[in-house]
This record gives C-alpha cells, structure tokens and sequence, in this order.
C-alpha cells in the first residue's frame, strides 16, 4: 500500500471531471459502492493510483471489510488515510509478488523422483542393481501426484476466483513411504468473505477426494502387485469408502496394485484435512459455516483425537502413534486461532451449509482407526 501520497495530490484542486470519468468508464460500479460508505466530494488519479477525498460514512474496519472485494476484482488495493484535515481512500494496483515458478518445478521434478524411486520398490525392482527400472514406479507417480496435486489445485482455483492472492502448489519431496509429504499453497493477503473462506477450503478436499476416488477405480481394475517376502510391508485397514469401492469393482484378495494405494492415501490425507480444527481445511470450512463459535469445536479436537489415540492403544492394543502425533500437532494450530474473514457478518447459503455437512461426512467415509499397521 502507497505510504506517501505525491505532493501534487495533497494539493489538489477539485477534478470533477476525473470524477465524472470514473463515473462514465469501467470505475462506476466501484465508485458506486464506494459512495455507499465513503461520501467522495473529488477524486484524482495519479501514476495509476486512484486517490479519493471525502467523508467516511462508516468505520474505517467496515469500510475496509466492505471494499475489498471490489477493490481486489478490479486488481487495486487500498488503504485509509487522514492527511492535512481530509480523509482520502488511496488504491493503487496490486503488483503481484513475482513468483520463483523454478522452485515449484524443481521441487515437483525431486517428488516426481522420490515417488517414483518408493512406486519402483513397491513393483519389487532391485534398484541398486537395476537403477534405470526406477521407471517402473511412474504409474505410482501418477497417480500419487494426481491426488496430492488436485487438492492443492483445488484450493488455487477456488482463492483465484474470489480475487485472493495465491502461490502455485509447492510439493514436498521427502523418501517416505510415498515419497513425499504432500504439496502446499501460500495464500497472501485477507479473507474477503466466508463464502471465500468456505469456497477456498472446501475445494481442496472434495477435488482431492474425487481423484482419490478415480485413482482407487483404476488401481482396484489393475493385478494386485505382492510384494517379496524381505520387504517392510504395511497392512492397511481400509475406510467405509475405500471398501465401498472394493465391492463396487468386486476387487477382493489381500494385496492391491500401488496405483489403488494411492487412492488409499488420498482419502487418508482428506480426512486429516478435514479434522475441523486450527487452520485445516476443516477448520476453514468450520469456521465459514459456524463463525466465531467453531473456535469452541476446534479447541476440543486435539483432546478428542488423544482419546482415539489412547483407546486405540490400549483397549484396541494397537498403534494409536498417528491420532497422539496428530493431538499435538492440533493444540498448536488450535491455539493459534483462526484468521477472521473480512465480511463475517454475512453467513452462508443454505446450499453451500448442505455441502459443507456432506463434505464433512466424506470425511468421516475415509476415517479409521488403525490406518496401517508395519509388518515384515
């Protein structure tokens, strides 16, 4: 935002005909709402910034919560200022951070080697003596990087369309049992909305979910691949959705192809995205459907995954590990709190409260207790 406003707009004289301008061209719907709070009596234009002079009708909060969408569609944004007696509202186009697009793609080239390097194993390649079969892994790679990166997709779409401020995904190569950690985004600047808030982070899961669901349909169609007997193996205890789709293709056995285990992990990520907590996906969605009161659901969540932990532990006699890791990784982001959109006051459609409730309830869809087990 401009912090220095040019001497020959601090001396202005009235410019009713920049004002009838802005009026007659593409400024008259934002000059319009702009009145609506602000009562303009001139406005200047200078070096591409627009400087308004007039008398707040409103606080400069709401004016602010109120202006920055149309503001932000039409690419500027804006600030308040009291300079020599009078109020101006300054905008000035958004200038867009220059994004380092090389660490993106250098970051999604590493993942696509580190998952293809885990898909190659799980093929059962020996590749300390055969390393150019690493190709074997692709369909892995694909298909992981499918589902990890329509989710962060997903988010990216949706930020656009509501004039928000995002980075490209940046996945997180890492020798897992996937070969990575996943991928993210980095929003930049406020929340206009909670119909925003509720867009933004509802997308992500249900665009992930959905290629989670496509993906599991492909592998559940391809030969399960066993895997050799000196291997680490996991045994994985399949959510209600994951079966639903096992049933649907009528795939049974005891081992799946690893394209199916990427489906697998897909529903695996949305239901931890989706743990209505901190500044999850579900905690977005959370918040945009209930306001200032899903602070009270976020904060009991860490207790709650603690007891799944706990009774997985010790009445299942199982690994609780992932829900008591998962607990305390809550309490931080629980405590943090939840940024409040711009425009809190208007509350959702009844269309997109149904969607919220049923995207949660896919959630619980992928849920299980145990989600694998090591074994040799």
């Amino acid at each position: 935002m401009p912090d220095d406003i040019p001497d020959e707009v601090l001396d202005h004289t009235p410019h009713t005909d920049t004002v009838e301008k802005m009026t007659d061209e593409s400024f008259e719907e934002l000059y319009n709402q702009i009145e609506s709070v602000f009562q303009i009596y001139d406005a200047v234009e200078n070096n591409g910034s627009l400087f308004f002079y007039g008398i707040p009708n409103e606080d400069s909060n709401v004016i602010f919560q109120k202006l920055w969408t149309p503001f932000a569609e039409k690419g500027y944004q804006f600030t308040i200022k009291y300079e020599l007696g009078e109020h101006i509202l300054v905008a000035s186009p958004f200038v867009e951070k220059r994004e380092r697009v090389w660490i993106n793609v250098v970051l999604a080239l590493a993942t696509v080697f580190t998952t293809m390097l885990v898909g190659a194993e799980m093929f059962g390649v020996d590749l300390a003596s055969a390393p150019s079969q690493i190709i074997q892994g692709l369909p892995f790679t694909i298909a992981i990087m499918t589902v990890l990166g329509s989710h962060e997709m997903g988010h990216y779409i949706a930020a656009r369309m509501h004039g928000m401020h995002t980075s490209l995904p940046y996945f997180i190569p890492v020798p897992t049992i996937i070969g990575t950690m996943g991928a993210i985004i980095k929003h930049r600047g406020p929340i206009p909305s909670r119909k925003a808030l509720f867009d933004v982070g509802v997308s992500g899961p249900l665009i992930g979910l959905a290629a989670s669901i496509l993906v599991t349909i492909i592998g559940l169609n391809l030969p399960p691949v066993i895997p050799s007997q000196d291997m680490m193996m996991m045994e994985l205890q399949n959510p209600p959705l994951f079966t639903l789709l096992m049933n649907f293709v009528g795939s049974v056995g005891e081992f799946i192809h690893p394209v199916a285990f990427a489906g697998w992990v897909g529903m695996l990520v949305t239901m931890l995205n989706l743990l209505p907590s901190g500044q999850l996906d579900g905690g977005h969605v959370l918040r945009a459907m209930m306001g200032e009161n899903a602070k009270y659901v976020s904060s009991i969540m860490p207790y709650v995954l603690l007891t799944i932990g706990i009774y997985v532990t010790y009445i299942m006699k199982q690994s609780g590990f992932i829900w008591i890791v998962w607990a305390l990784f809550l309490s931080f982001f629980a405590a943090a709190g939840h940024p409040t959109p711009l425009n809190d006051e208007i509350e959702l459609d009844n269309n997109r409260m149904a969607v919220g409730v049923i995207t949660f309830v896919l959630g619980l869809l992928c849920f299980t207790f145990v989600p694998f087990t090591f074994i040799q």
